[in-house]
């Protein structure tokens, strides 16, 4: 499974939710690759995503990829973050 982990810029915030992404990951016991990715590099990389998670300001310009997105408020809550994946993969 490939997950994108998509911020403005591809620095700083899509690494924390990357790393925050791999932990809900492990904590449902999947395995998966999650790539950080600005907003940019997000739209090419998506053709081959299971998932796109990104904030609520950049949701909208994803959505016109052809891939499920989770909209995560808090990129900190890994909580939140295995919710929106249980929710996406049907797990």
């Amino acid at each position: 499974m490939k997950i994108v982990a998509v911020c403005g810029m591809g620095i700083g915030t899509s690494i924390l939710l990357k790393m925050n992404a791999e932990k809900a990951l492990e904590e449902l016991g999947l395995d998966g690759d999650v790539e950080a990715a600005d907003i940019g590099t997000a739209k090419g990389v998506a053709a081959m995503a299971d998932l796109i998670l990104t904030s609520a300001e950049l949701a909208p310009e994803l959505e016109d990829c052809d891939v499920p997105l989770r909209v995560v408020s808090n990129f900190m809550d890994v909580s939140e973050i295995v919710t929106h994946l249980s929710e996406a993969l049907d797990v």
